[in-house]
This record gives C-alpha cells, sequence and structure tokens, in this order.
C-alpha cells in the first residue's frame, strides 16, 4: 500500500514526495528553505497563500480566497471552473503558530482532513502534510492528480519564501 512519487530534483531544489500510507491517507512530504515561521505565515495569510497555492500551469488563479485561521474559523477558496466557480472550504480544528494547522475538508460528503505540520531545523522546514479521508473510495475518487500538483505549488512557495526572506533582510 505504500505508493511512492517523487518529484524530479534539480539543483538547489527541494523534492516533494507523495506516499499513499494507508487505503484512507495520503501523506506529502517537503523540506522548504525559510524559518517555519514564513512558511507558516504562507499558509495562514491570504495575501500570501493566494500567491503560491494554485499551479500556475494549470492558468487559473483564486478568485477569492477567506481565511479566518483560529480554531473554529473558517476558509472558502473558490476557483473558476468553467462558466461557473469551483468553491473548497471547511473549518480550521487546530491552530498551533509555526507548528501545527489541522482543517476540515467540507466541499463534498466525503470530505477529508488535512494536518500540516512545520518542524524547523538549521532554518529550514520540514513540512508534512497528511490527509486522513473517511473512506478508500473517496481518496480513490479525489484521486492523485491533487497531491501531484503539490510539488508544483510547492515550488511556487519556495519562490516565494525567497522574496519573504530577501524583503524580511531589508527591514
Amino acid at each position: 500500500m505504500d505508493a511512492r512519487r517523487e518529484s524530479e530534483p534539480t539543483p538547489m531544489k527541494n523534492r516533494t514526495t507523495v506516499e499513499r500510507k494507508s487505503e484512507r491517507e495520503l501523506v506529502v512530504t517537503r523540506t522548504f528553505n525559510g524559518p517555519a515561521r514564513l512558511v507558516f505565515e504562507a499558509w495562514t495569510k491570504p495575501e500570501l497563500f493566494r500567491q503560491w497555492w494554485v499551479p500556475k500551469s494549470m492558468g487559473m488563479s483564486l478568485l477569492s480566497c477567506e481565511m479566518d485561521v483560529r480554531v473554529g474559523g473558517r476558509y472558502r477558496l473558490e476557483f473558476p471552473h468553467g462558466d461557473s466557480q469551483l468553491a473548497f472550504f471547511g473549518t480550521y480544528r487546530e491552530v498551533t503558530p509555526h507548528m501545527r494547522l489541522v482543517w476540515t475538508n467540507e466541499e463534498s460528503d466525503e470530505g477529508s482532513v488535512t494536518t500540516v505540520t512545520f518542524a524547523e531545523k538549521g532554518g529550514k522546514t520540514l513540512l508534512v502534510m497528511h490527509e486522513l479521508y473517511p473512506s478508500k473510495e473517496a481518496l480513490d475518487a479525489a484521486g492523485t492528480g491533487a497531491a501531484d500538483a503539490m510539488g508544483e505549488t510547492f515550488e511556487q512557495l519556495d519562490e516565494l519564501l525567497v522574496t519573504l526572506g530577501a524583503s524580511v533582510g531589508r527591514s
């Protein structure tokens, strides 16, 4: 059950690893060249999140990005989808600044729970994103497309962190 894919490493680039840990669990892992504080902010500040979350190769952007990042707070992300819109939304269950985020994905009856941890060591951050689905069928229906896209979105986050680190260094 341990299906594993890795993005192709290139010099100075970090690798995104996607593993199906069980019939209901998917884990995405990557190290980022930046402190946990900056990586966490990129996940929790809408003005930063919208700069990296959607893969540029898809030619889409977020129409709206609402994030009330606190326990019980809600989020809603809207994308163009043909002549209409597609929304992803849910509730934050845990928020531990610079360390851990847990939220629900409520856009379908087969929604998952996502946990993201941020572990800093030597100025770099190991990020682990764990998605738990209610059933094997729900994970199968979600497909691997979104997980595969994480390699590209995480590269975009790497680029944003370089910019954020540079701007922090100038202040």
